[in-house]
């Protein structure tokens, strides 16, 4: 399960990349406690000490969490790198990671009793605390609704709209939208129904997948109380057509937007194909 905190020592792989660069240089600006970074240069980078691998950062620091901003090809190497050397949390922002290495990435991870965030993810984030990815600071503000998405950008916009109604998040976390992916929906609802600081809880979800079905399913098993807003994003679009997201992709009845709201309706959740028509939902409960 995911275990994050303020203190929790960070370290960056990839960080003399120039996307390393820049959202290590905001990361930090958040607050998130970054310790160093992994990298075959001598650079500097914000004043943090560098390292050549994963096993010498965690030595040196401590680091239990890495957020990987690599190549498509290298996430995977990076991956076993890091849980090798004993880091508990890893967030992989890199779009692309080919299928064959997320499978054997997510068998590692497991085998290694680690959490993965990605393949693909734009992170995660305890508003006014860290993140770790390139969550948009505003749409970020403390609150009480837990945020899971599919989807970055459309994440962006709903809680950008329920920030303007004066409604935060406790934890947003981006699952992301690969077809094969470290951490889904129903894997965190054990942490948002135990997280106090959790009143509601937000779905960013999308066509394609059974992720939405399956959450539903840990709904109805874990007997979650909490309150479930849900936007399910694909309502127009056509069977075998992908949309944007590797893993939206609707087979037959498999995957839809009705397959998924009944799921989620039946299981006590208020679903919406709409931004607005969720955002006065949540800011009226």
């Amino acid at each position: 399960m995911l275990e994050i905190k303020a203190d929790t020592p960070t370290i960056v792989q990839g960080i003399t990349g120039r996307a390393g660069r820049t959202h290590t240089r905001y990361m930090l600006a958040y607050g998130t406690h970054i310790v160093g970074g992994v990298s075959p240069r001598d650079e500097d980078v914000e004043g943090l000490p560098l390292f050549r691998d994963c096993a010498a950062a965690v030595a040196a620091t401590g680091a239990t969490a890495s957020v990987a901003i690599v190549p498509p090809l290298a996430v995977l190497p990076a991956i076993l790198e890091a849980i090798d050397a004993g880091i508990r949390t890893i967030v992989t922002l890199t779009e692309g990671m080919p299928i064959h290495d997320a499978v054997a990435a997510k068998a590692a991870v497991r085998a290694a009793g680690a959490c993965w965030i990605g393949a693909s993810t734009p992170g995660l984030a305890i508003p006014g605390v860290l993140k770790m990815g390139f969550l948009p600071d505003v749409s970020l503000a403390p609150g009480n609704l837990g945020v899971m998405s599919k989807s970055g950008t459309l994440s962006y916009e709903v809680c950008h709209r329920l920030v303007e109604r004066g409604l935060g998040q406790s934890l947003w976390v981006g699952v992301g939208g690969d077809p094969v992916k470290g951490t889904r929906f129903a894997d965190l609802l054990p942490l948002y129904a135990a997280d106090p600081g959790t009143s509601a809880l937000v779905i960013i979800g999308e066509i394609g997948g059974d992720e939405e079905e399956e959450l539903a399913a840990s709904i109805t098993a874990q007997g979650f109380a909490k309150p479930v807003y849900a936007l399910i994003a694909g309502q127009s679009s056509r069977e075998g057509v992908t949309m944007g997201h590797a893993g939206a992709l609707i087979h037959g009845e498999t995957g839809t937007v009705a397959s998924k709201t009944r799921a989620l309706r039946a299981a006590g959740a208020h679903v919406f194909t709409r931004i607005q028509d969720l955002v006065e939902a949540v800011a009226a409960q």
